[in-house]
């Protein structure tokens, strides 16, 4: 217990030194968030949020304070592969296949095929890379990523506990703690961002340790949880997918950018979305542990459907609406004052 807190209080004070020391460098270096064009963000947060995970879980296994236990060493070094990929990916453009394939390599690295056997292995393989790259997704709005990070690692981590999986537990508290020491300098105006180094590294982390909670369950109440733990994750894909399928070619199609059309500020946005996270985390929490029913999984489902549903109607092309009438008095050009002599 008292060594959970040590780590999780050292992991917030590491990876936050680390994103304030990373943020020049990333700057000389031009490794910037392509997708914003208002302000130059470096995208070396991640790059802090792995180091300080890995340093202090890695502490903990060395010392034998806090051993990881049978599994979670192997899931730590293959999330380590897949956030060097993702600095890869901040460093050169590479295509989301690739990110896929390369994740998927590392998640078959990590099932416990024995217990959920081949084709359920197969299964979680291709859930997890997509989990993986959904959350690099949810990197393009400041705090977003690691808000939804935060929510999902503190939930994961209660069914780690109650499954007696103290390691795995551990290392959860440890990522969230950085992401919280992260999220102090992504917060609007964000001075760093995730990039696809930590994002990646952050999705590979929680979808496979859901993974590993949940082996031995039965198949169909599994998938509602893992589906309640990614629920806002996965309604950001499928918006983003329809919405290309629909009008075109890519653009804003973001949940938070549709969010931004209906006024919301950055800050809003963040707490809109981190608060439907929480709720879906929660029900997650609620089945595994056995205090609420399988059913009420739908209820999330539900509430994802008809958050994209209605977010589908939102337009995204064009200008963006002024979210006050003294906004838009200030942007109206009437044209040239005339002055009129006599």
């Amino acid at each position: 217990m008292l060594y959970g807190i040590a780590a999780a209080v050292a992991a917030l004070f590491l990876a936050s030194t680390l994103a304030a020391l990373l943020r020049a460098p990333g700057l000389r270096l031009g490794l910037v968030d392509r997708r914003r064009r208002d302000r130059r963000v470096p995208l070396l947060g991640g790059v802090a949020v792995v180091l300080a995970t890995l340093a202090v879980a890695g502490v903990g296994e060395w010392t034998g304070v806090a051993p990881l236990g049978a599994g979670v060493g192997g899931l730590l070094v293959a999330a380590a592969a897949v956030a060097l990929l993702g600095l890869v990916a901040d460093a050169c453009r590479l295509r989301a296949r690739l990110l896929l394939c390369g994740t998927a390599v590392a998640a078959a690295c990590v099932v416990p095929y024995e217990e959920v056997g081949v084709v359920g292995g197969v299964v979680a393989v291709g859930w997890i890379a997509a989990v993986a790259v959904a959350f690099r997704a949810l990197d393009h709005a400041d705090a977003l990523a690691g808000t939804v990070g935060v929510v999902t690692a503190f939930g994961v981590g209660v069914c780690a506990a109650v499954e007696v999986m103290d390691g795995l537990a551990v290392l959860l508290s440890v990522l969230a703690a950085a992401l919280t020491g992260f999220l102090m300098h992504n917060l609007h105006p964000a001075r760093i961002a995730l990039g696809a180094c930590g994002s990646l590294f952050t999705g590979f982390l929680l979808a496979a340790a859901v993974v590993l909670t949940r082996a031995g369950y039965a198949p169909g109440s599994s998938a509602g949880v893992l589906f309640a733990f990614t629920a806002v994750a996965s309604a950001d894909v499928v918006i983003v997918l329809l919405a290309r399928r629909l009008t075109g070619p890519p653009g804003p199609d973001h949940l938070a950018h549709r969010l931004r059309r209906l006024g919301l500020t950055p800050q809003g946005v963040t707490v809109v979305l981190g608060a439907l996270a929480f709720g879906g985390v929660l029900v997650g929490v609620l089945v595994h542990a056995g205090w609420a029913g399988d059913g009420a999984v739908l209820g999330v489902a539900g509430a994802a459907l008809v958050l994209v549903l209605g977010l589908l109607r939102v337009k995204t092309r064009g200008r963006l609406t002024p979210t006050s009438p003294h906004t838009a008095a200030s942007l109206q050009v009437t044209g040239p004052l005339r002055v009129r002599n006599g």
